[in-house]
């Protein structure tokens, strides 16, 4: 049961539809998300900046993968990790990588599960993190700004979380296949 609406472009208040409308022209699609964000017009547009903002950062797709999914089930949003395992299809992301992360088993690549690692440690804390958490992430070979990127990531993630939690958003049609639910 849907808890909050979800608006199409006809629907949407005025300073919505041209955000709707580039969501339609990006995806194909209005996406579940972006019908229910639309509702405030200003976190919809929140969401996009910083989504832009996030696939600028200093990840590769397979980090980007990483940190979303990371998020998505720690944070046990059912409509984010079909959402984000159709999104690593897309962009070609090891099937083992999104794999691993659905199930919450360790990454083959140590540099990857040291990016898990401090995104789920970040999550988990809250930002409170020690400085041995932050050298061993250092060691993996990330850097200072890596670890501003996952707060990036993090609050994209949490609008989208937290909001798809309250709404109880439906997984897209194009998404329906690769549905979860936390073990």
């Amino acid at each position: 049961m849907t808890t909050l609406k979800i608006h199409n472009i006809e629907s949407a208040p005025a300073d919505a539809k041209p955000l709707l409308e580039n969501s339609q022209k990006a995806y194909g699609m209005i996406p579940g998300l972006h019908g229910v964000l639309a509702g405030s017009p200003q976190i919809l547009q929140a969401y996009q900046t910083l989504h832009e903002l996030f696939t600028q950062s200093s990840f590769n797709q397979e980090e980007l993968t990483v940190v979303w999914q990371a998020i998505n089930v720690e944070h046990s949003c059912h409509y984010c990790v079909p959402a984000h395992t159709g999104i690593a299809n897309m962009m070609k992301v090891d099937e083992n990588i999104t794999e691993a992360l659905r199930n919450e088993t360790p990454l083959e690549s140590s540099k990857l599960e040291a990016l898990r690692t401090m995104t789920l440690t970040i999550v988990k804390n809250r930002g409170n993190v020690t400085q041995a958490d932050l050298d061993a992430f250092y060691a993996a070979g990330y850097q200072e700004k890596h670890v501003l990127d996952i707060i990036l990531g993090l609050s994209q993630k949490t609008i989208s979380n937290y909001t798809n939690h309250i709404a109880n958003t439906p997984v897209d049609a194009a998404f329906e296949k690769f549905a979860w639910s936390k073990k």
